[in-house]
């Protein structure tokens, strides 16, 4: 008799993942408007001394600032919401004309079980809008498939110059409420 106990599958830590598979890049800048989906990367990402954690005022400017990370040799992410995504469209061009690898990681809001409908109408435009723009997405809604997804993104981007982003779907982060 196999008095062994049932193999209990280990829980992924999607949060850690993010962060780890940036660090597996070599990425040196993470620059990040702040986001409760994003905290652990953030951080991580603000206790490591070999990682540039840049706060922006709008999630545009980090387009910017990771076009001139790779203009000095350096890997970067950008972290976001998908509200924020409405806010970079006309700044994608500069990926688009200057070639340069952009990865970006977009928490979704919107999408599932939102609470605020001011949140709706960008997190459906989201994935459609990126891809408008020439960004390849990808979309992960279980733990388990957020690191492989991310390496993928990552891979393509930094060894092709080429915009990429992952998409963490609103189940994946969990249901937000209003608070009393």
């Amino acid at each position: 008799m196999n008095t062994a106990e049932p193999d209990v599958k280990e829980q992924v830590n999607w949060q850690e993942d993010v962060f780890r598979v940036l660090k597996q890049h070599d990425v040196k800048h993470v620059v990040y408007v702040p986001d409760a989906g994003h905290s652990t990367a953030i951080r991580l990402a603000e206790a490591d001394n070999e990682i540039q954690s840049v706060v922006l005022t709008t999630e545009e400017e980090g387009i910017g600032y990771l076009a001139g990370a790779w203009l000095g040799g350096e890997r970067g992410a950008l972290l976001m919401q998908s509200s924020g995504v409405g806010n970079c469209i006309n700044t994608l061009a500069l990926q688009v004309c200057a070639k340069f690898p952009l990865l970006m990681v977009v928490t979704m809001r919107g999408d599932w079980a939102e609470f605020n409908a001011w949140q709706n109408p960008m997190g459906q435009a989201t994935e459609a809008s990126l891809k408008l723009m020439g960004v390849m997405t990808w979309r992960a809604d279980k733990p388990e498939d957020v690191e492989p997804l991310l390496h993928g993104a990552a891979t393509m981007a930094f060894n092709g110059d080429s915009a990429c982003a992952v998409l963490l779907g609103q189940r994946l982060i969990g249901e937000k409420k209003w608070v009393k």
